[in-house]
């Protein structure tokens, strides 16, 4: 065998070597990745789970089927106002006996605003929004809608509910009511959408983060009225990251939530219509979707008992 031979054998059996060794190298320059989670088995009848930034949908049951919305109406109604442009959230209105007598006549959670107070329209977005207070909803449309009576008002202010679904390309959302006492409908993916927008006013997100806000008001006697009203979302300090949203309750829609969470810089929003356990239901999303294992040992904030149930 030739010098040359042996030369051309050596290269060989280096290249194969070589060979042999490079996919054991690439395999070992890639980065394990994480095994993906199984999706959660949900309680409630629709839900979608959205990534504030990406806008990439994460979870959705039945999340273009349209049902109804209970409270959670009231996320539209808030955005109606602060989407107003120069509103004023430090005008007072003065309230009604007709507010007062709108929660009575149809059962609905109040924020027990007393006739004759003058409350801000800050303090009656956070009463409308914390207790789910439809006394303080019908104020803010009386307030905000046009016309000559009240009826007209707030015709017109559920008439602005539904131009504003509009204008953000929400199909399948319609609004009856300014509180979401009527068959106010929408799809999990919608309410999601919506959530999504109100979430971009500093005021509206600063409000529904609130466990519970106290303030004063000037009273009918001429006193001061104080005023304490306790957030109904009690996914609210009790899961990792919440920051709200809102809750709803009907016979028809059944116990609603959209929420929202924020962790290690990344927001993601849900939403869970009709559920039998909204909170474990979100916090299964939540968990699915940052990779975490926090709902297995939630346990819920306590609301005080006088606080309203929604």
């Amino acid at each position: 065998m030739t010098v040359g031979t042996l030369t051309k054998r050596a290269v060989a059996l280096a290249g194969g070597t070589l060979l042999a060794l490079s996919p054991l190298t690439a395999q070992a320059a890639t980065p394990t990745q994480p095994e993906p989670q199984p999706q959660p088995t949900l309680a409630a009848k629709g839900a979608s789970l959205v990534d504030d930034t990406s806008g990439n949908t994460l979870f959705a049951k039945d999340a273009d089927t349209v049902r109804p919305i209970a409270s959670t109406a009231k996320i539209m109604a808030a955005s109606v106002v602060l989407d107003t442009t120069g509103v004023d959230l430090e005008r007072q209105v003065p309230v009604q006996q007709a507010y007062r007598d709108y929660v009575t006549q149809h059962g609905s959670s109040t924020a027990d605003l007393q006739t004759g107070d003058k409350v801000t329209v800050r303090q009656l977005l956070y009463a409308t929004l914390l207790p789910s207070g439809a006394d303080a909803a019908y104020a803010l449309a009386d307030t905000f809608g046009t016309g000559t009576s009240s009826a007209e008002r707030t015709t017109s202010f559920i008439s602005k509910m539904n131009t504003k679904a509009g204008e953000l390309h929400l199909s399948k959302t319609k609004f009856t009511s300014f509180d979401g006492g009527g068959s106010d409908s929408s799809t999990p993916t919608e309410l999601a959408e919506l959530a999504q927008h109100a979430m971009k006013n500093d005021t509206f997100r600063t409000i529904v983060k609130t466990k519970e806000y106290k303030g004063e008001a000037p009273a009918a006697n001429g006193r001061t009225r104080y005023y304490t009203w306790t957030n109904t979302n009690q996914l609210l300090g009790s899961y990792d990251g919440v920051i709200g949203i809102k809750t709803g309750t009907t016979t028809p829609a059944g116990d609603c939530l959209v929420f929202a969470a924020t962790r290690n810089g990344r927001t993601l929003v849900g939403t869970v219509l009709n559920s039998a356990d909204r909170y474990a239901d979100a916090a299964k999303l939540l968990d699915y979707g940052f990779g975490a294992s926090t709902a297995k040992s939630m346990k819920l904030r306590a609301l005080p008992t006088h606080a309203q149930r929604d």
